[in-house]
């Protein structure tokens, strides 16, 4: 029998995703070992991922690194590795706001931060994006609970909440939050939103292609033509936001917006970036929100968005919505980002062992460059 090694790991649902949570240490310094460990580990590339612990979607192909912080303004690392289904990557560019949603219970339990009572608050390094945000977990009596009776779309029952407050988010992977300075460029002869809140997102109007943006999430993805003029953007999108060339990235994110159909602020159909999502990113969510609040965008005489400066924007997707916190300084002219939260849910589902063969990792060999890389 072909030996096989032996990966510590947890299997979790972060909000509307579902992923595998590793410790840093569990796993192999190099970049490029890791990454065939991680493909093997989901079955990677396979449209069934059948050899593999992925769910054959790319809400369901998704890993957590967690360990202790590299910096002082933060308690936790949290890397984001984005496997692709049918292709051999795995894509670090983008943040995972979704997964984030349980790294602070999975850090607790792990032993990596200590619980207090009744709630534990946690500040997590998000390390593909550099930036850091802070979490609030229920620990009654110094544990972690997943009961309770916070409710978000596109997960069945209820559960604990998990607050999550994003701080200085805009431009994390662009640089900016309009990385070509624009509020509005033409790109096909469409008008587009080039965005990053947190997550790279071309926000257009679903008219512009001849769509209502009400069409449900299997007539998108069995929409060629539509699906070959999105791509045919993104790929011209990709190097005016600074991301270069975006051929083999998940980023940008591809939004169609229409008009509210439930007294939301705005209806979306989100690409990920070649499937429309079955509900709506995290960090997506919080960018189309600050796409609707800018004057001149893209879905500006779509959105429906709220006075003040501090604003509450339910973003309707394909089976439900997702309510962002946005507080915006600078006035309605130039409005600044200052902060973004949203609740979100979590479960720890399975814990114990991943197991990849000998040949593809030996378990030992990339560790001891761990303190050097």
């Amino acid at each position: 029998m072909t030996a096989q090694t032996r990966i510590p790991c947890v299997l979790m649902r972060g909000g509307t995703s579902k992923g595998v949570y590793f410790l840093a240490s569990d796993l192999p310094a190099p970049r490029d070992l890791r990454d065939r460990v991680l493909l093997r580990v989901m079955g990677s590339p396979d449209p069934r991922q059948i050899d593999g612990l992925g769910g054959a979607d790319p809400l369901t192909t998704k890993v957590a690194i967690v360990g202790p912080s590299s910096r002082p303004d933060a308690d936790i690392d949290y890397l984001f590795a984005q496997v692709v289904v049918d292709e051999p990557t795995v894509d670090i560019s983008p943040n995972c706001g979704n997964m984030l949603a349980g790294v602070g219970p999975f850090a607790i339990e792990a032993g990596l931060f200590p619980a207090a009572d009744p709630v534990t608050r946690m500040r997590i390094h998000m390390v593909n994006t550099q930036n850091v945000c802070e979490v609030t977990i229920r620990t009654p009596s110094g544990t972690v609970t997943y009961d309770g009776d916070a409710r978000i779309d596109g997960v069945p029952g209820t559960a604990a909440p998990v607050m999550i407050d994003f701080l200085d988010t805009a431009g994390s992977t662009c640089g900016a939050l309009l990385p070509t300075g624009n509020v509005v460029d033409v790109i096909d002869g469409i008008p587009c939103t080039l965005i990053d809140n947190g997550m790279p997102v071309v926000v257009m109007d679903a008219r512009r292609f001849g769509r209502t943006g009400f069409e449900d999430r299997d007539a998108m993805n069995n929409d060629a033509e539509l699906k070959a003029a999105i791509e045919s953007i993104r790929l011209k999108a990709g190097p005016l936001m600074n991301l270069g060339d975006v051929t083999l990235k998940v980023v940008p994110k591809m939004c169609l917006v229409a008009p509210p159909a439930h007294g939301s602020a705005v209806t979306t159909r989100c690409f990920i970036p070649h499937v429309c999502h079955a509900t709506i990113g995290v960090l997506a969510a919080v960018t189309i929100a600050t796409a609707c609040a800018l004057p001149g965008s893209a879905a500006d005489g779509i959105a429906v968005v709220p006075d003040g400066a501090s604003k509450l924007m339910s973003v309707e997707h394909t089976t439900g919505e997702v309510t962002v916190g946005l507080d915006l300084e600078g006035g309605a002219n130039a409005p600044v980002v200052r902060r973004a939260a949203l609740l979100r849910t979590t479960r720890r589902m399975m814990e114990g062992f991943a197991l990849v063969p000998a040949d593809v990792w030996d378990g030992r060999s990339g560790l001891d460059r761990r303190a050097a890389e």
